[in-house]
């Protein structure tokens, strides 16, 4: 058996974390059942025209739209659910139900904007006052997830070319693919925790609630994390860890050819 078994272990490592980034990827971009199912965020407003209707004491009408396929950023009415990718974010009416926006590279996460695009005037103008200075509708969340983007990406071929690299049973490549695990990894931890911060951020309207005193209620908006964000922490994890074979391979025992080899070496007999 060849010494290669530890690089091997690297490259598998590598190509988990290059498979779980093509899922983050994919998230959001249309509502086919995979893209559906994966987000980096997701915003759940069901709620908020039972408490408009106690913060304004009238019925509210038109807020929401039953069409599944009415446009975003129209004003066309305000779905149930809200999901947002790398690349853009789609409203559903129901679980399954819905539509993306127009895809675009560093898709910006503008919650606020996106919802209030959706409403008829009156109701925009109303959640204006309602959801006051609220971290939820800070520009910043929008610049920060486009930087987060672009570590993503980085990360993303930092990993594709650690795989590609180990593959190649040559001590230079070896040690490049080490070079790119760290590198990727440092992007992704970058990227990951970008995206967390801003999760948190966006949460601040969880907890808001509206009407008088002695009648309120939350205001009806519910941040949450999607599958896209423990899939980008995993990825970032099994990078990381492929650093310890390419590392072995390429730094500490670059003369390993065979297994007794590896194993004289990696006990420090050799």
């Amino acid at each position: 058996m060849r010494g290669e078994i530890c690089v091997g272990a690297g490259s598998f490592l590598a190509l988990a974390s290059l498979l779980l980034l093509i899922f983050v990827h994919v998230s959001q971009i249309n509502t086919s059942t995979v893209p559906r199912g994966i987000s980096m965020i997701k915003v759940n407003v069901s709620g908020y025209g039972e408490a408009l209707h106690v913060a304004l004491i009238d019925d509210i009408q038109g807020l929401y739209t039953n069409d599944s396929a009415a446009p975003l950023g129209v004003s066309a009415g305000l779905r149930q659910f809200y999901q947002f990718g790398l690349y853009s974010h789609c409203g559903y009416v129901n679980a399954s139900a819905g539509i993306c926006s127009n895809h675009s590279t560093a898709s910006p996460f503008e919650p606020y904007t996106a919802l209030t695009s959706d409403m008829l005037s009156n109701y925009s103008q109303f959640s204006d006052p309602i959801v006051g200075d609220n971290s939820f509708k800070d520009g910043s969340l929008g610049k920060n997830t486009r930087a987060a983007y672009y570590m993503i990406l980085l990360g993303t071929i930092c990993a594709a070319l650690a795989l590609l690299t180990g593959v190649v049973k040559y001590n230079l490549t070896f040690f490049l693919s080490t070079g790119f695990a760290v590198l990727g990894s440092v992007f992704l931890l970058v990227g990951a925790s970008i995206w967390t911060a801003v999760l948190r951020k966006a949460q601040a309207i969880n907890p808001v609630q509206v009407g008088l005193p002695a009648d309120h209620v939350q205001i009806g908006i519910l941040v949450s994390m999607g599958h896209g964000l423990p899939l980008l922490w995993a990825a970032f994890a099994s990078l990381l860890v492929s650093i310890v074979p390419y590392m072995i391979r390429s730094v500490l025992c670059p003369g390993c050819e065979t297994f007794i080899d590896f194993v004289s070496c990696c006990t420090f007999r050799g």
